[in-house]
């Protein structure tokens, strides 16, 4: 881990209870869903990450507990650090506290994640849908949406193609 990371780390640990991963140099934080909002402000305010450049979920689906992984993408731009905080997340009736009070770019990839997975930002100024249309049942990015298994609309015909010859007639 990089030696900058580590007391940011520790602090996580050490308020929250966060568990840590490292993978090719990536750091991972477990955080629970109640700690979320603390800890994404002392990261803020007290450690200077002052991005929360991508905010992603992840379905986990036949495991309902939890069920998914709301990622949490911080950058310090005065530092050059990343920092992931990953909170699980319940299967039935998936729900966190907004993160739009501390960066405003949750704004719109909470409704974004709220659309494709079904997961609730629980205060959001604006929890509606943003990608489909406000009558699609379901949410597409879930492990068991229904694929519709549309016939292609297109077709091939091998009569014409000479693999001998370049594509273009002559």
């Amino acid at each position: 881990m990089e030696k900058s990371l580590e007391p940011i780390v520790k602090v996580l640990q050490e308020k929250f209870g966060a568990t840590f991963e490292e993978f090719r140099g990536e750091v991972q934080c477990m955080v629970k869903p109640e700690h979320i909002i603390e800890a994404l402000t002392i990261l803020r305010d007290a450690h200077h990450f002052e991005l929360l450049s991508m905010l992603s979920a992840i379905d986990y689906f036949p495991q309902t507990s939890p069920r998914f992984h709301v990622i949490y993408q911080l950058n310090s731009l005065e530092k050059n650090l990343t920092l992931q905080l990953r909170v699980p997340v319940e299967g039935e009736s998936p729900k966190l506290p907004t993160s739009t009070g501390v960066f405003k770019t949750g704004l719109w990839r909470e409704r974004e994640i709220f659309d494709m997975f079904g997961i609730e930002f629980e205060g959001h100024p604006d929890p509606r849908r943003i990608l489909n249309p406000d009558e699609l049942e379901g949410h597409p990015l879930r492990r068991d949406f229904p694929l519709g298994y549309e016939e292609p609309q297109f077709s091939f015909n091998y009569e014409e193609i000479d693999l001998g010859k370049p594509y273009a007639k002559e």
